[in-house]
């Protein structure tokens, strides 16, 4: 199967400046030079581990469902035309020869894999080499092929764990390291089957951590530049002592080819995942029970905190654990279980990773002060059978309206809610507060993506029905010394925090 692919155009900037070097500054950069730890981890050659760890690579092939004659008979038919038309005849004549020359074999991908657990064949790929797989084969290192069954899979970490038969086979295995402990600029090895060519070993460093390329509510990729492909999906990387410290994923190209920048799913992510679909069949994550987003400079200063950091709590499950524990929307968490939540993508991995039916403390911001509670973690997958956990869609709904007061300081006109501008604004029955009719289209409200037909039901963790409300609101925050104040929007039936700035008037 192909690596997944990010394609983007790709712009590098270099602005030079020719200034004098004083003998002082001169000094400065000797000295910075000899202050510089040494090098010396530079490998010789990569043979010896290359050859050691080959025999644990493997390549994988699937094949999808063929496309069966009565699903070929459910294709849209021939449009219907005017009896007479010119493009009758064409069209009729397009299907007749399309239809019976329709292939019908199944499609074949190509991936990569790893033995883990060479006693029970446990193999290790990305879920989207074997997704919707009716057949799987894996190809050892000696050329042997064998059958594989699937144990289980994670769309959201894009993990799977594949079994073959052990008996009469002598297997390798290698085994996860620790993906926490690796350095921007560590040497690494991939070992993959690129373009179906068989065990390929490729070099590079570890070129950044923490990457969110937005593919999974977990990202946390490793990024290097050793050549990764098409076919790499689900192939080892390796630090220098053999371990695998990285599951190859992803790919970031404008052309489809290696440029130098690959991603790994860290070990340290896939391990847990790994655990549990051996053990279960399928993942068990904690769920906390909230929908988070992240917390802006604005956003921070407009609740008095100090830096932006956490989760801001957009919503609140009902009947969920979070609701249950006391956490309400605008609460920013803080810390799970003494952890300390730096930036909003970092609390959906720790609590996932979090025992199910476990009593976790959280630290969380309310009313200008940190305040702590106990949250008995929940099942995610469970929530998501049960439908406790919806998504909402949040597509723009915009429409003409006039009526209301206009709030200068925003850049908006509102109104109190009532049946007649609920029903001409198409709002949601469980929205509650003032309904913006009107923007101005170069205001910070405008540029924050607020729309006309948006609700405000709250304005800094305070419910507003009349615009009297939001202007006091407005006037409190200038009085405390803030530029900012937060408002949650409803749009469509999903609640959302927004800060807006209300000293910058265009």
């Amino acid at each position: 199967m192909r690596v997944s692919l990010l394609s983007t155009a790709l712009v590098l900037s270099l602005i030079g400046t020719s200034l004098p070097i004083t003998s002082l500054q001169a000094q400065d950069v000797i000295q910075a030079s000899k202050n510089a730890p040494e090098v010396t981890q530079t490998p010789g050659s990569f043979a010896d581990l290359a050859e050691h760890l080959l025999p644990a690579v493997v390549n994988i092939s699937s094949t999808q469902k063929a496309q069966s004659e009565a699903e070929i008979q459910d294709m849209p038919a021939m449009p219907g035309l005017p009896e007479g038309s010119p493009f009758e005849h064409f069209f009729e004549e397009f299907m007749d020869r399309r239809i019976p020359n329709m292939p019908m074999e199944p499609q074949a991908s190509l991936g990569s894999g790893f033995i883990i657990d060479a006693k029970n064949g446990y193999i290790i790929t990305n879920n989207h080499v074997v997704k919707d797989a009716e057949e799987v084969r894996v190809t050892f290192h000696d050329d042997e092929t064998v059958d594989a069954e699937i144990i289980g899979h994670d769309e959201k970490t894009d993990i799977a764990v594949l079994k073959v038969d052990t008996k009469g086979k002598s297997l390798t295995e290698v085994h996860l390291g620790d993906s926490d402990a690796i350095r921007v600029g560590d040497w690494i090895l991939a070992i993959g089957n690129p373009f179906g060519l068989g065990g390929t070993v490729t070099a590079g460093i570890i070129s950044a951590r923490a990457r969110d390329i937005s593919s999974g509510p977990y990202d946390d990729f490793l990024q290097t530049d050793a050549s990764i492909n098409r076919g790499n999906s689900g192939g080892p990387m390796f630090n220098l002592k053999g371990e695998v410290i990285g599951i190859n994923t992803a790919i970031f190209s404008p052309s489809g080819g290696s440029i130098g920048i690959g991603f790994a799913i860290p070990s340290a992510l896939a391990k847990t995942v790994i655990n549990q679909i051996i053990e279960y069949g399928r993942t068990r994550r904690g769920w906390l029970g909230v929908r988070i987003q992240h917390v802006t400079e604005e956003i921070a200063e407009s609740l008095g905190l100090e830096e932006p950091i956490g989760a801001l709590v957009a919503s609140v499950t009902p009947d969920g654990p979070s609701e249950k524990a006391g956490l309400m929307l605008g609460d920013i968490i803080l810390e799970l279980n003494g952890k300390k939540v730096k930036e909003m993508r970092e609390l959906p991995r720790l609590v996932a990773e979090t025992p199910i039916d476990s009593e976790a403390k959280i630290t969380y911001w309310r009313d200008g002060k940190k305040r702590t509670t106990t949250v008995h973690i929940g099942e995610l997958e469970k929530a998501e059978e049960t439908g406790l956990i919806t998504q909402n869609d949040t597509g723009p709904e915009q429409n003409n309206g006039t009526a209301g007061q206009e709030i200068e300081e925003l850049g908006i006109t509102v109104a109190k809610l009532s049946d007649a501008l609920r029903s001409q604004f198409g709002v949601v029955q469980n929205a509650k507060g003032l309904l913006i009719t009107a923007i101005e289209p170069r205001s910070q409200a405008a540029q924050k993506g607020l729309f006309e037909g948006d609700v405000i039901e709250e304005v800094n963790q305070a419910k507003v029905e009349e615009p009297a409300d939001l202007q006091k609101a407005i006037k409190k925050a200038q009085k405390a010394g803030r530029s900012s104040i937060l408002m949650l929007i409803n749009r469509d039936g999903d609640s959302r925090f927004i800060a807006i700035k209300i000293d910058d008037k265009e």
